[in-house]
């Protein structure tokens, strides 16, 4: 049973930035088997240039990136003033990427992506999200 309706208004939306096609494709669909809508991206670029964020919803990005580090890409999202919330992951951190995300305000998950470690992620984001006023 699916997590949130699908009225599209009420539905959080994932937006996945990661350069691997099965780490994209695989979120997509875990992420829509949840309820959740799902936009993927390869690049920042990708993302940099879309038309339109959403309201609601959450940002699934991989530290590395070939065109930036998804830290970077954050800090441009948020001179853009995107008040989505973010979730870093990423494969064996280094000590300088966790204090950088640490700093950022960014919660790192490392893949593999275990368990339920990011669907808990994603939604103790929304939940902190929605209590900003």
């Amino acid at each position: 049973m699916a997590l949130y309706p699908q009225n599209e208004e009420d539905t959080p939306t994932i937006l996945i930035v990661d350069e691997d096609a099965s780490v994209r494709h695989s979120l997509r669909f875990s992420l829509a088997v949840e309820g959740f809508a799902v936009r993927t991206y390869r690049t920042a670029g990708e993302l940099l240039s879309a038309a339109g964020v959403p309201k609601r919803g959450c940002l699934i990005v991989d530290y590395n990136l070939s065109d930036m580090t998804g830290l970077d890409l954050v800090a441009r999202l948020r001179t853009r003033a995107v008040p989505l919330p973010v979730i870093l992951i990423t494969t064996n951190p280094t000590g300088i990427v966790r204090r950088r995300a640490e700093q950022a305000g960014v919660p790192l998950i490392e893949k593999p992506l275990l368990g339920d470690s990011l669907i808990n992620g994603i939604q103790a984001a929304l939940v902190r999200a929605a209590s900003y006023p």
